[in-house]
């Protein structure tokens, strides 16, 4: 029976270093598992902090775009007011209240500001 106790601690023996193997594998995977999870927290911040960004600019964009069509508003009315007066010499009061208005078009066309910085 030595020869068969010799074999089954050989086997023992085996399954032991098998068993350790498998845990040191266990380990390494759960190791790679934190990091991955680590680095998919530091993804998702990431995400939320442009997403936040990227609202921030389409509001402004938005906005720039607003501006933009008052100005281009303003610009067409003062120069069909001067194509009034220039041919005629009359009308220099519409020319002049059209140049007016988009003076204060510019006035209210400031940024708007929040919290002291431009948005």
């Amino acid at each position: 029976m030595s020869g068969a106790g010799e074999a089954l601690q050989g086997y023992n023996a085996a399954l032991l270093e098998a068993l350790a193997e498998l845990r040191a594998r266990r380990d390494e995977l759960s190791e790679r598992i934190r990091e991955e999870e680590a680095e998919r927290g530091r993804l998702q911040s990431r995400i939320a902090a442009l997403t936040e960004r990227l609202a921030r600019s389409s509001e402004r964009t938005a906005w720039h775009l607003a501006a933009r069509r008052q100005l281009d508003a303003s610009i067409a009315e003062s120069e069909a007011a001067y194509g009034k007066v220039r041919p005629s010499g009359i009308g220099a009061a519409t020319f002049l209240n059209a140049v007016w208005k988009g003076r204060r078009c510019k006035e209210v066309l400031q940024e708007p500001k929040v919290g002291g910085e431009l948005v």
